[in-house]
C-alpha cells in the first residue's frame, strides 16, 4: 500500500496522489493534466494506472535522452502507449515526422488525445508484427503498459474481458504505406512481440539508422536471441534505463 503512494508522490505530487488514491477507492481512473516544463502542450495521465511510472521513465529518468548530430526526419514509436515518448521526441525534434503505433484501444484513445496538438505525429491503431494480418491482444494482468499480442487461435477463444483483435502491420508496411525510405529512430516497446518482428529483418534493417528497444525475454522467452540475431550491422550498442540502444553513428549519451 505504501509503496504505490510513494511512487505517486514522487511522480505526480500530492494532488496527483490524491486522485490516484481516490481512484483506487472508487475503482475508477481520473484523467490528470500534466504541464511538463519544456513540453509545448499539456497531456493527461490516467490515475491510478501504469501511466505514472511510464511518465517517470520518460520525463524524470530521461530514458530517451541522447544527443544526435543529424536531426532525425522520421521516427517510429512502436508500442506508443499513451504517447509520452512520442511527445518527448516531438518536442526534442520538432521537424521530425513521428509515427506512433499502439494496438490497445483504451491506450490508443489516450494517445490520440495526448498528441492531438502535434501535427507532426501520426497515430496508427495497430500492432507491430512480422506479418500483415489480424492478431489477438491479450491482457496478462500487468496493467495498461503490459498488453501482449498473440497469434489468432494460439490459445482459447476471444473474450472481451481478456483480449480483442487488432490489425498487425510490419516495418515494411510503414515504409510503403507512408512513403518513407529511411527510419532515423525506431523505438520499440511491444511487450514481447519483438521476438516475431526480428525473425526476418533482411528487407528493412538497412533502412533504420537507430533502434531503441526494451526486450521482454521475461515475458516471452526468445526475445533477446531473436533481436540480436536480426539486428546485425550496427556500429554502437549501449544500455540506458530499461532500453538497449543500437546506432550506426556515435551519439552523445546522457
Amino acid at each position: 500500500m505504501f509503496k504505490p503512494i510513494k511512487t505517486y508522490l514522487r511522480t505526480v505530487g500530492l494532488r496527483g496522489s490524491y486522485y490516484a488514491l481516490l481512484g483506487t477507492i472508487k475503482k475508477k481512473m481520473f484523467d490528470y493534466k500534466i504541464s511538463q516544463p519544456g513540453i509545448r502542450h499539456p497531456f493527461y495521465l490516467r490515475l491510478p494506472s501504469s501511466d505514472a511510472p511510464t511518465y517517470r521513465q520518460v520525463f524524470q529518468q530521461n530514458e530517451y535522452e541522447f544527443t544526435i548530430e543529424a536531426q532525425p526526419k522520421i521516427i517510429v514509436d512502436a508500442g506508443a502507449n499513451i504517447g509520452l515518448a512520442s511527445i518527448y521526441f516531438a518536442n526534442k525534434y520538432p521537424e521530425a515526422k513521428i509515427f506512433s503505433i499502439e494496438p490497445e484501444q483504451s491506450n490508443f484513445n489516450a494517445l490520440k488525445k495526448n498528441t492531438a496538438s502535434y501535427p507532426n505525429i501520426t497515430v496508427i491503431h495497430a500492432a507491430l508484427w512480422h506479418e500483415n494480418r489480424k492478431i489477438n491482444l491479450v491482457d496478462p494482468g500487468l496493467g495498461n503498459w503490459g498488453f501482449m499480442t498473440q497469434e489468432e487461435g494460439k490459445s482459447g477463444s476471444l473474450t472481451s474481458e481478456e483480449k480483442h483483435q487488432v490489425q498487425a502491420i510490419t516495418v515494411n508496411d510503414i515504409l510503403n504505406d507512408y512513403d518513407v525510405n529511411h527510419i532515423d529512430i525506431l523505438k520499440i516497446d511491444i511487450e514481447g512481440a519483438e521476438r516475431e518482428v526480428f525473425l526476418d529483418t533482411s528487407s528493412w534493417l538497412e533502412k533504420v539508422g537507430m533502434i531503441i528497444i526494451e526486450l521482454h525475454d521475461r515475458m516471452k522467452p526468445g526475445c533477446n536471441r531473436s533481436f540480436y540475431n536480426g539486428s546485425n550491422g550496427f556500429d554502437y550498442e549501449w544500455s540506458q534505463g530499461e532500453n538497449v540502444y543500437l546506432s550506426r553513428q556515435e551519439l552523445k549519451r546522457r
